[in-house]
């Protein structure tokens, strides 16, 4: 399958076209919402079906050097990357130190819902993907923000914030623990539990994921519309630029490492997506003098629909191409 073929197949899937209806809305300022308590509720059932399906993958095929290769890539990729933001973002733009680093920190985090969508076009192209990335995408959670406070120490005028309560919160982050767990679920109840769930966690993701993006649409235009005032043009050219440089890296390590094109499309998304859930609620402890609105902004205004629309189908092209060259 080409590039040009991947990319019309997942822009015409149910799952893209539900988020472009709900974007469409917001920005037509429709009265259109998915109540909170059902976002939620969408949200829990996404990481618990990703988390309990790659630690049945886990279970089947066992604990090997290729999931510790990988979980080692995606950490490095987690503490470096926001190191390379904040190095484009003072070049590119007026942000403050403290404002670039925590920009930066939203950059080397990942986006649980880009991992799922990006897992449901594989799906979708009947491309397989080592289970093990879901342990993968946990690791690469918090080693961002590690890297977004030590590029802000030293332009800070006080430490601020409780230290041991923001470790606490990134630790026990719901997305953190509800995809480990389910991880841990699946790891020890393997296929017969699996063979159990099946019908709730498997066959019902593709219609639950459809539902979940039409209110990521409607969050992301409502979020273009209050937020325009810090769109300039170097900052909507690095939301756009910096997914493009984190799944180049992804793809140099998954290549380095031997990862298959699926689990390699799934490391270049997850190096190229933003986090708009950990990373803000962490921050918020441990940078409460940084402007919260400009990352979010950019990484679910910006970042998140262009992933979606033009980012996964380009990283699993690239992944594609690039096993077909190794061999």
């Amino acid at each position: 399958m080409g590039l040009t073929e991947l990319a019309f197949q997942n822009l015409l899937s149910p799952m893209v076209l539900f988020f472009v209806v709900g974007l469409a809305a917001a920005l037509a300022k429709s009265d259109l919402t998915v109540p909170e308590a059902v976002a939620k509720l969408l949200s829990l059932y996404l990481l618990m079906s990703i988390g309990f399906r790659g630690g049945v993958e886990v279970a089947h095929h066992g604990m090997s050097w290729d999931l510790v290769a990988a979980i080692c890539a995606g950490v490095l990729l987690s503490y470096f990357t926001p190191i390379l933001a904040y190095l484009l973002l003072t070049r590119m733009s007026r942000l403050s130190p403290v404002d670039a680093a925590a920009v930066a920190g939203h950059y080397g985090s990942i986006s649980a819902v880009t991992f799922a969508a990006v897992t449901g076009a594989l799906n979708l192209v009947s491309l397989p993907f080592a289970g093990y990335m879901v342990a993968v995408a946990a690791a690469m959670e918090t080693p961002a923000i590690v890297s977004a406070l030590q590029l802000a120490r030293p332009h800070r005028k006080t430490e601020t914030g409780d230290g041991h309560s923001m470790w606490r919160e990134v630790m026990l982050n719901g997305s953190v623990v509800t995809l480990l767990g389910a991880f841990l679920v699946g790891m020890i109840t393997g296929p017969r539990g699996l063979a159990t769930v099946k019908p709730f966690l498997v066959d019902l993701f593709p219609g639950f994921l459809c539902v979940f993006l039409l209110d990521m649409g409607l969050i992301a235009g409502r979020g273009l519309q209050h937020g325009r005032k810090y769109l300039s043009v170097p900052l909507c050219s690095f939301a756009v630029l910096m997914p493009l440089i984190g799944a180049t890296l992804g793809a140099l390590l998954a290549s380095a490492i031997g990862l298959s094109a699926g689990s390699a499309a799934v490391l270049m998304t997850l190096a190229a997506s933003a986090s708009y859930i950990a990373v803000p609620a962490a921050l918020r402890l441990a940078l409460p003098e940084a402007n919260a609105a400009i990352p979010l902004t950019l990484s679910l205004g910006i970042t998140f629909p262009f992933n979606l629309l033009v980012g996964i189908p380009l990283y699993i092209g690239a992944a594609t191409m690039l096993a077909g060259a190794v061999k």
